[in-house]
């Protein structure tokens, strides 16, 4: 594989579609081992390599494929944190959808690569409730399971911190959307419509505005199927005049080895489209076939 990229990579021009096949047909533990073995073999650094041969979106996907999993999760929060203003987008889908193990880890290796907190960069990087959510969600220490004597109490309190009251007590949601289990919080949704009448997302859209609104809509979606997160995140980066190609090149790469065959079922069940034909619509050349490949099929 190292030799197949290093040819397609020699003399003048890139063969763009061997690098492409070759590296999304790999798992990214394998991709690592191809990284270890072209080193070995040509002295040269592959992701140097790829960068000073591809360009564009094309080039950044080819990167984010060649970054093991956790790592990448870290390069994404350090630039939605580091660059000029704040990612809201990319802290918010990276913090809401990992698991607790997950979220141990990204937070290890961030000290490790940058010597700084993540905690610490987050709450000097947002402010307010949003910033609280995400530091909640930043102990990763939800709670396991259903608690059976908490449901009904839970969703009384949700009701009380919102529609039953003038103004809002954010707090409530903060402690109650950040601190249970997705198991949990779904029969506390269930109790809660039963109570107010509402679904709990639209109690959220009418109490809070902003980025607190968005976080706490991004948990209860992630509660309720983390693959139709994923799939409604997609579908919105692409609809419309224009790409979010950072959030589309984050979710493709990030999940695909998680629950791309999921992401596509939800698609196709909330879009009346496939996932696939989508890509084709709203990207063109290498990066599109990057993509469409990394999508694995078409659900037409």
């Amino acid at each position: 594989d190292a030799e197949v990229l290093f040819k397609a990579m020699k003399g003048l021009g890139t063969d763009e579609d061997a690098i492409l096949q070759l590296l999304i047909a790999r798992s990214n533990a394998q991709r690592q081992e191809i990284k270890a073995a072209f080193k070995t073999l040509h002295g040269n650094d592959l992701v140097d390599n790829l960068k000073s041969e591809l360009g564009g979106k094309f080039e950044s996907l080819i990167v984010a494929l060649m970054t093991p999993p956790i790592m990448y999760d870290v390069t994404c929060l350090r630039d939605a944190i580091k660059g000029a203003g704040t990612d809201e987008k990319g802290l918010i889908e990276i913090l809401a959808s990992r698991l607790p193990n997950e979220v141990n880890e990204i937070k290890s290796l961030y000290k490790r690569e940058h010597n700084d907190d993540l905690e610490e960069d987050v709450t000097g990087d947002t402010g307010g409730h949003f910033g609280r959510m995400l530091v909640v969600l930043l102990q990763a220490s939800r709670q396991q399971g259903i608690q059976e004597d908490l449901i009904q109490s839970d969703a009384q309190a949700l009701l009380a911190a919102g529609e039953q009251k003038y103004g809002t007590d954010e707090g409530q949601f903060i402690t109650i959307l950040g601190n249970r289990s997705n198991a949990h919080l779904r029969r506390v949704f269930e109790e809660y419509r039963k109570l107010s009448g509402y679904e709990i997302e639209e109690s959220i859209q009418r109490e809070t505005s902003g980025t607190l609104q968005e976080v706490l809509l991004a948990v209860v979606k992630c509660a309720r199927s983390v693959p139709g997160y994923f799939a409604e995140s997609l579908y919105n980066s692409m609809k419309g005049a224009g790409t979010d190609d950072q959030n589309l090149i984050r979710i493709m790469v990030s999940r695909s080895e998680v629950d791309m065959m999921d992401i596509r079922t939800e698609f196709r069940k909330r879009f009346a489209t496939s996932l696939h034909k989508t890509i084709q619509g709203d990207t063109s050349g290498d990066y599109r076939k990057a993509l469409q490949l990394l999508c694995g099929g078409d659900d037409a």
